[in-house]
């Protein structure tokens, strides 16, 4: 009797466990239940034989790995980015990449928007005086803010996310919208969310507050640094739902310490989960850690288009979201 040999992979990480159940039902799989942290050797040596990985944004798959591991065949990331792929190696060596769009989109959309209405109106430091006991009487500049409804609202990165600010600051909250990409919407689009194109030094001028909803790449490697942030209102917010690394978090925590802007909300840092300590000792930045998806509808739908991307590639040939499909045999 023929024994059918069912691809082998590995899940990184700890998922939901019918997600999990869902994986076991068409693949071998060796799991992560107690979500370690595995460094780099142990990553590679449960590679070994495996041809799909779930990874979760925080393995590196780089052209080393993939010549330690030659039977992987496609890499699911659970996340929208994919900077922890290296791309190029992936397609040199064969092996597909996923990652999960789309799914994400309005539930980051609601935490950017949570950041910017807790920045502005000081809504953490307002928290720690009230905890610290120093609520005893009312005064007309305590705590006092920044008004989001009518302000001018800027977005750096124009895509799903950032039109989804748009149009919550548009129509939500009646402010006007400027933005900056890379290439310019079509004019059909710019009229849907109520955003208007400008460059980039009109937007860091002008905006009253200031999201940031771009991918990192080596050429966004601090796109917002010390230059850009002193061509900011002092009144002005900075949010960043993107990614670590466009902010240069130093240059930052010194414009916070100086009042050279007046907050910022951040839920992306360089180098996390660490973060810079100049930033934890700013009382004028609202900090969470990397949760803007994290809600239980969206982060289920994050890891059922992995898995669902593992099953259609290596059980049909056929996967959802693929980021390198010149890849995929005919």
């Amino acid at each position: 009797m023929n024994t059918i040999v069912r691809p082998r992979i590995l899940v990184a990480r700890a998922i939901f466990p019918e997600v999990m159940d869902k994986l076991t039902q068409h693949f071998d799989v060796e799991a992560n239940p107690a979500d370690d942290l595995w460094p780099r050797d142990e990553l590679l040596r449960r590679l070994q034989g495996k041809q799909g990985v779930f990874t979760t944004g925080g393995e590196r798959i780089d052209a080393a790995l993939l010549k330690a591991c030659p039977e992987l065949r496609i890499c699911a990331n659970m996340a929208v980015g994919y900077n922890n792929f290296d791309l190029a190696a992936m397609t040199a060596a064969g092996v597909l990449g996923t990652n999960a769009p789309d799914v994400l989109t309005e539930t980051t959309a609601d935490m950017g928007f949570a950041l910017l209405m807790a920045a502005a109106r000081r809504v953490t430091e307002g928290e720690h005086f009230l905890r610290a006991g120093k609520w005893d009487r009312w005064a007309y500049d305590m705590l006092i803010g920044q008004d989001v409804h009518g302000a001018t609202l800027g977005i750096l990165g124009m895509g799903r996310i950032g039109r989804a600010i748009a149009r919550r600051g548009a129509l939500g909250f009646g402010m006007p919208v400027i933005y900056h990409n890379r290439s310019r919407l079509p004019a059909e689009e710019e009229a849907e969310v109520g955003a208007r194109y400008v460059s980039k030094e009109e937007l860091l001028k002008t905006a009253d507050h200031l999201v940031l909803v771009v991918p990192y790449s080596a050429e966004s490697h601090h796109s917002i640094g010390a230059a850009e942030l002193a061509l900011m209102k002092p009144s002005a917010t900075l949010i960043n739902i993107g990614r670590g690394g466009v902010v240069d978090d130093a240059a930052l925590a010194q414009a916070l310490r100086e009042g050279r802007i007046a907050a910022a909300g951040l839920d992306v840092f360089e180098g996390e989960p660490k973060v810079h300590p100049d930033l934890l000792a700013c009382s004028n930045v609202v900090l969470t850690p990397h949760i803007g998806s994290a809600t239980v509808p969206t982060r289920k739908a994050m890891a059922n288009l992995a898995a669902d991307n593992l099953i259609g590639y290596l059980t049909q040939g056929k996967p959802l979201t693929p980021l390198n499909p010149e890849v995929i045999p005919a």
